[in-house]
């Protein structure tokens, strides 16, 4: 009985403490960063997309001809954790009447397009399969596009890159020389578009070196854009996504004035993938910001 009151009211022992003796802190060396990440990465429950844009009129031009559109959502259950995405950029060709309003017909008729084929897919109960494939239905999309912008906005013209997620299949429709580039976990970046440039096709036969497209006069003028000539090619292209990577869609505004290992530091370099896309628009603002600036950074974690 004493033990009993002993326990109850007695003096409380005092919990040891571990030895700090023999405790040493230092900063984790960069491979075990590196182990953090991929851990955190590859463990990461739902499957999910993390999405940022950001956009500027640049430091020389009083209208901004450039469009974006970002939407994405995940449905996490027991039976599917597929992540769906729809990101576009369409920049409207400086020059041309109604440019501005030809980049937002563009995006516009682009999402409702893919929107429409993907909501029973995505939202009935039970959900009702795709008829056609992913890049059949990208290439409708533009199709549906490029009729809109000559009906919209006849006499204008229009670039437009856009890419479709879903899970880690991506699959991208592009006309003009906006950008799409995929950036690996060991920063290594890779463009998944060709522009449609008069300076770039002269690159691609040899008669000019990549230096001497980059200042040369008519680096701009495109042989292939939404809204010019009744009928259109768009590329189409699918490839995974990668685990941890990223996929930046950008305007020539950004890809002109900053180059790629260049885009590729900043966004690894940012503590977070807003600041990332955030710091991308500064850093073509601070190269003087000849054009219209836009990007749009996509994260996939799962």
């Amino acid at each position: 009985m004493l033990n009993f009151f002993r326990k109850i009211f007695g003096k409380k022992e005092e919990p040891v403490k571990p030895a700090m003796d023999n405790i040493v802190t230092a900063p984790l060396s960069d491979v075990q960063l590196q182990s953090i990440r991929a851990m955190t990465v590859n463990r990461f429950e739902p499957s999910q997309l993390l999405v940022t844009s950001a956009q500027s009129v640049g430091r020389q031009r009083e209208l901004n001809e450039d469009s974006l559109f970002t939407l994405s959502t995940t449905i996490a259950g027991h039976s599917s954790n597929a992540p769906f995405g729809l990101f576009i950029i369409a920049d409207g060709m400086g020059g041309h009447q109604y440019g501005e309003i030809a980049s937002n017909t563009a995006i516009r008729a682009i999402s409702d397009y893919i929107l429409k084929k993907f909501h029973n897919t995505l939202f009935h109960l039970p959900s009702i399969p795709l008829e056609e494939s992913l890049q059949e239905i990208m290439q409708a999309a533009v199709a549906e596009a490029q009729r809109a912008v000559l009906h919209e906005a006849p006499g204008s013209g229009t670039t437009v890159t856009a890419a479709l997620v879903l899970g880690q299949q991506l699959t991208i429709g592009h006309v003009g020389d906006s950008r799409g580039y995929l950036i690996y976990s060991e920063q290594r970046m890779e463009a998944i578009t060709r522009d449609h440039s008069l300076v770039r096709r002269l690159e691609e036969l040899g008669q000019i070196t990549a230096a001497e497209a980059a200042v040369h006069p008519q680096r701009n003028v495109l042989y292939r854009a939404l809204g010019q000539g009744e009928t259109l090619e768009a590329d189409l292209s699918t490839t995974p996504f990668p685990i941890g990577g990223y996929l930046l869609i950008c305007s020539d505004g950004l890809w002109g004035v900053i180059p790629d290992d260049e885009m590729s530091k900043i966004i690894f370099e940012a503590p977070t993938i807003q600041r990332g896309c955030q710091n991308l628009i500064a850093a073509a603002n601070a190269a003087g910001g000849p054009d219209n600036i836009s990007a749009i950074l996509v994260q996939l974690l799962g």
